[in-house]
């Protein structure tokens, strides 16, 4: 029997709702929301003949992915995330047994580009992350240095 363990989860879908950032008592941040997810398959059913179907995932990030997601989508915007699946299980008040299956986040990416997807309008610099250039001027030449053949080598 292998001893692998793999929860790697990857999707990509649209904020049902705008994220609501919190704090716990720790003053840790957190945000939990739900993504809809479009099936990659349609339904044959006649009433769904021209509807797309999708799926409604609970997710919850923390910390600093938290705070970046709170600050850069709201309802509709689009987002990647990458995580694992999370069940847990508590009692309510009136003693039933209840249990989520949610996806914790640890990575959170723009899908959208800036213009489709309104969020954070005005607050985007592109030099503030343009990686810096390591090109040479175009006037400038190129200083090599010839090596001389070493016909010593061992190999």
């Amino acid at each position: 029997m292998s001893s692998l363990n793999l929860n790697k989860v990857i999707l990509c879908g649209r904020l049902t709702a705008d994220p609501e950032l919190k704090q716990t008592q720790n003053n840790i941040s957190v945000v939990t929301f739900t993504l809809a997810v479009n099936r990659r398959f349609q339904s044959r059913s006649a009433d769904a003949a021209n509807s797309q179907q999708a799926d409604f995932i609970s997710v919850v990030a923390w910390r600093q992915t938290a705070e970046f997601i709170s600050k850069y989508f709201k309802k509709g915007s689009a987002l990647c995330v990458t995580g694992s699946i999370q069940t847990r299980s508590w009692q309510d008040q009136q003693g039933q047994r209840r249990y989520a299956t949610e996806v914790v986040v640890d990575e959170a990416m723009f899908v959208d580009s800036r213009n489709d997807s309104g969020a954070a309008q005005g607050s985007y610099t592109p030099d503030a992350y343009t990686a810096p250039s390591f090109s040479t001027p175009a006037d400038a030449t190129p200083n090599f240095e010839e090596l001389k053949a070493d016909d010593d080598l061992p190999f």
